[in-house]
């Protein structure tokens, strides 16, 4: 069996989710976020996405850090992201 090396990037409401092996974690986001629309770049910990905001016509570039958030959760970030090698989106 293969390993598991894609994560998934969603969000709902007020907060952001992201999905790894059996594991999510929660963060708080922007109020205006409808949906991510793409993954620009992941860099072990650090995306750079484009994102709709409720008040915006237009998309807009958003950069995500897991690293600290990871560590405020008593998380080893190494440990939690190595495998990773691409994130996909869900919305909802």
């Amino acid at each position: 069996m293969a390993a598991q090396t894609a994560a998934i990037l969603g969000n709902k409401g007020e907060f952001s989710s992201f999905s790894y092996a059996g594991k999510t974690i929660r963060f708080r986001t922007s109020r205006h976020l409808e949906r991510y629309t793409k993954i620009k770049t992941w860099d072990n910990g650090y995306l750079e996405v484009m994102a709709k905001y409720d008040n915006s016509p237009e998309e807009e570039e958003d950069y995500i850090d897991l690293v600290p958030i990871l560590k405020n959760l008593y998380m080893e970030p190494h440990k939690f992201l190595q495998a990773i090698k691409e994130v996909q989106i869900h919305n909802g």
